[in-house]
């Protein structure tokens, strides 16, 4: 049978629902929808799995979130609870072919053991069967096999009975060398499959839909979802289709949403440790308990939580009935707040949650946020307005989609959830895979009033228009949303990797380890902050090497050494003069030498960066937020 590990982690991303990786043993599978997570084993409690994060739930608008399950065995024990439960895959490309006869072979989705060439029965070493490296993808999110028949006969409907295809390659190392024959006498090779062509009156297309059938009707995605076991079978959703590698990385971009937990009532007057015991994951299921025996508004009765804790009342012991009822208020006040907030999906008022809590000082199990210790030197004070060190946070990272062909897709909507499943969940069922890391980081905030000042200069703003057209340019070809990016948002994001860069020297972490959040809204009142993370803790925790770093007497150097490097690249004056750059040529001065980071560090995909809105051009140093001279 296939078998194989995986990281917990990974299921989330990048090997989610819909996502292919190869196992151990070479072959080549798809990770199934989560109707089929869960559903497997001797006995399970899902709620064992279970990560709390009130605001990700409201945000994406579900009931719950759980972590990938371990497997155990259960050997040597009683405890029988969750044992054997696996995460299914299936065997994807269908097709495959012998090592030996290159004879193509299409076997079930089921599959379950490695398939051998039936051509070479009468031998004592049967070969088996390598999948084949092709797949065709669309935009929708849509993947099926590559249409080998049709293909090769030119034509949707072929008509060749008892056909026996064939897939060579002539050692060359483009597409052009790898050719598909029948035994009826047609061949093709495979040139251009992985081509886009200019648009047409439905809009741009690929070469692999319009030249399949050469003068016939576009050959379009059938809708195939073999993650959840459809085929080809499945609504055809008229898109056009495109050849792709089975590993290429344009198969598959995870959409995730992640959060900084923050505790539901930071600024409450109830009792913490009343706050503490409600957030329970065994009083946070008493409290949905007694809700549904509640109308809508009614507030919840202690005596009715304590009847519906059951076994577990013994927690609320301690506190009077008083003390939790006003421990019940704060955090249906905080529900309601952060639901009419997250309301549209809008990530700002998600963000500014966190930024308001960030700015001040708060000490809880998840989140711990204090002042510095003593007094910063004149660089560090004239730079930020606001220096936090948070010495533990927990951010939990949630899978609620995926794109093909593009990191970014204009169908980026309520249709991407619906991806990871075959049918609609349950109402009360409705979940999304989850994990969550505990780490620490340093919280930057600029003096928004220095700021503003800078922003009203005419060449700051020109500089921030030209990225801004940069992207619309862009987006008008990919079909996105177009947005407006403001010098305050360039600044921010372009320092943040700038100090990334330099942290990586400072504090030993890799720059893979660390992760930028910002925070940024318009005008006088508007925010102006950054976080720098780990992202790569456990649920232990990290060592505080990040933390120390943001300490009076070493953020200074950590700040003026970073600026010092961002000042000349190595690629300088190309890098700095240059007008666009990078992905889809949406950076201005900021390359590999000098500003970009791995793309798991960066929330932009390493786009919207320009140093020289923070240390100024060869010839407008007023371009510059740091500008000394």
């Amino acid at each position: 049978m296939i078998r194989g590990k995986v990281r917990r982690s990974q299921l989330v991303a990048p090997f989610g629902p819909g996502a292919m990786h190869v196992l151990s043993d070479g072959t080549s599978v798809i990770t199934a929808g989560l109707d089929h997570w869960f559903s497997h084993g001797t006995d399970h409690n899902q709620e064992e799995f279970r990560i709390y994060e009130w605001r990700l739930e409201q945000h994406l608008g579900v009931d719950a979130l759980y972590a990938p399950p371990d497997y155990r065995t259960g050997s040597g024990s009683a405890e029988k609870i969750n044992t054997h439960l696996t995460v299914p895959v299936l065997r994807f490309p269908a097709w495959s072919f012998c090592p030996r006869c290159r004879l193509l072979a299409k076997d079930r989705l089921h599959q379950e053991n490695r398939p051998a060439c039936k051509e070479h029965q009468s031998s004592s070493h049967r070969p088996f069967l390598a999948q084949v490296p092709f797949v065709a993808i669309c935009e929708r999110g849509h993947l099926q096999d590559f249409p080998w028949l049709e293909w090769t006969h030119k034509t949707a409907s072929p008509t060749c009975r008892g056909h026996r295809l064939s897939l060579r390659s002539s050692g060359g190392g483009t597409l052009a060398s790898q050719r598909v024959s029948c035994s009826c006498g047609v061949t093709r090779n495979l040139e251009g499959i992985t081509s886009t062509r200019d648009g047409t009156e439905s809009g741009p297309s690929t070469l692999l839909s319009e030249e399949l059938e050469p003068g016939g009707p576009a050959y379009l995605c059938r809708g195939g979802a073999p993650w959840l076991g459809i085929d080809r079978e499945g609504e055809p959703c008229g898109s056009p289709l495109r050849g792709s590698l089975r590993g290429a990385a344009n198969v598959y971009y995870s959409l995730l949403k992640s959060s900084i937990f923050v505790p539901e009532t930071a600024a409450s007057t109830a009792d913490p440790k009343v706050l503490t015991v409600l957030q329970d994951g065994v009083i946070v299921q008493a409290r949905e308990r007694a809700a549904v025996l509640l109308d809508d508004g009614d507030p919840l009765p202690a005596r009715l939580l304590r009847k519906a804790a059951q076994g577990q009342a013994f927690l609320l012991d301690g506190f009077s009935d008083e003390e939790i009822e006003l421990g019940l208020s704060a955090l249906s006040a905080a529900e309601s707040v952060a639901a009419e907030a997250d309301s549209g999906r809008d990530p700002t008022p998600f963000r500014a949650t966190e930024y308001r809590t960030l700015r001040g000082a708060i000490e809880s199990e998840e989140l711990v946020v204090r002042e510095p210790r003593g007094q910063y030197a004149s660089g560090a004070t004239t730079a930020f307005a606001r220096v936090r060190l948070v010495e533990k946070l927990r951010e939990t990272r949630v899978l609620w989609g995926f794109n093909r062909v593009f990191a970014e897709s204009p169908y980026d909507d309520g249709s991407r959830k619906s991806l990871l499943r075959r049918t609609p969940a349950r109402p009360g069922r409705n979940w999304l895979p989850a994990y969550a890391v505990s780490g620490e980081g340093i919280y930057l905030e600029l003096d928004t009033a220095v700021l503003g000042s800078w922003e009203k200069r005419r060449a700051v703003r020109e500089q921030a228009e030209l990225l801004t057209q940069r992207f619309s340019n862009l987006a008008e070809q990919r079909g996105l949303q177009q947005r407006e990016l403001s010098p305050r948002f360039i600044l921010l994001h372009t320092l943040a990797h700038l100090l990334i860069n330099q942290l990586t020297y400072e504090c030993g972490y890799s720059s893979a380890s660390l992760r930028e959040r910002l925070y940024e809204s318009s005008g006088p009142d508007g925010m102006a902050g950054l976080l720098i993370y780990t992202a790569a803790g456990d649920s232990e925790g990290t060592l505080g090497g990040l933390v120390r770093m943001g300490e009076p007497g070493r953020l200074e150097g950590v700040l003026e050494n970073a600026l010092a490097h961002a000042a000349w690249c190595s690629s300088d004056p190309v890098c700095i003069e240059s007008r666009g750059q990078g992905p889809g040529s949406c950076n201005l001065a900021a390359c590999h030498g000098c500003a970009l980071l791995p793309e798991t560090a960066c929330e932009e995909y390493n786009r919207f960066l320009d140093r020289a809105l923070v240390v100024g051009g060869l010839e407008n140093r007023e371009l510059g937020f740091f500008t000394t001279d």
